[in-house]
């Protein structure tokens, strides 16, 4: 965990009406705070195979899944730091890999393939996946986020997410209009910690009936493009196809409340 671009952790997925939202902000003030980067715009293109490999696998809900993505923060420029991200997750836990590169090295690599002067163990893994499975940009995702720490504890991490937003025209992470947007009256709360959930907050989520959801962006943009005919799978992805779509139809149905109850 010394590593900043390496990350070992759980991390699970709220979705909250406005109501929820302010309520329980009102009721965590004092146990966390936001960070000094306040109400910022965190933009990504995910990349995947021609067919949507990555993605119709990932909503199967296998025991590993990975996903790929450039991302970066605010506005984009020629010098701006952004992020190749390999994010993998299994049985539940999150490990996210990513090397930070100034946008013009990371186009130079992305586009043609040349990898950066800097050497790592985590870019050779990134070198190793892309030459694996061939990724295309694929879509453009991005959404304003309020990142939280915890005031006793600094290993607790919340995010809050809003204007989820996306496209699958003029990949261009610099550029953010021309979009859909997600569920616009919801935020998307992520809890992130490395053991358990203090008890504090456990009881918060409970007494507000906030519930745990699987819920992936990426997906939810993937799903509601096939349910409206703007991705038509081949007959080999037909099962991805179905999967996503019901993912999609059952993404708000609550877990166990004992579950939530227990964290």
């Amino acid at each position: 965990m010394g590593n900043q671009n390496v990350f070992e952790r759980v991390e699970k997925k709220y979705r909250m009406n406005q109501e929820q939202y302010e309520a329980f902000l009102r009721a965590a003030e004092g146990k966390i705070q936001a960070d000094r980067y306040g109400l910022h715009t965190i933009r990504n293109i995910y990349y995947d195979t021609q067919d949507y490999e990555l993605i119709r696998s990932s909503i199967e809900k296998p025991k590993y899944k990975e996903k790929f993505r450039l991302r970066g923060y605010g506005e984009i420029r020629e010098d701006s730091p952004v992020f190749l991200e390999l994010k993998k997750k299994y049985n539940g836990v999150v490990y996210k890999r990513r090397t930070e590169l100034a946008w013009s090295e990371a186009k130079a690599y992305l586009e043609q393939g040349l990898l950066p002067d800097q050497e790592s163990q985590i870019m050779r893994e990134i070198d190793y996946f892309m030459k694996l499975h061939r990724p295309l940009p694929k879509v453009y995702l991005a959404y304003d986020r309020v990142a939280y720490q915890g005031n006793d504890d600094e290993e607790l991490r919340i995010t809050i997410d809003r204007n989820i937003r996306s496209r699958r025209h003029r990949l261009e992470l610099a550029y953010d209009g021309e979009c859909d947007l997600l569920n616009p009256e919801e935020y998307l709360m992520e809890i992130k910690v490395p053991l358990a959930y203090p008890l504090w907050l456990a009881d918060l989520l409970c007494e507000l009936k906030i519930y745990p959801v699987s819920f992936s962006k990426y997906g939810s943009v993937y799903a509601e493009a096939v349910r409206s005919g703007r991705i038509c799978p081949s007959a080999e992805a037909e099962r991805g196809m179905q999967a996503a779509v019901r993912s999609r139809d059952g993404e708000r149905e609550k877990e166990n409340w004992s579950v939530a109850c227990e964290l």
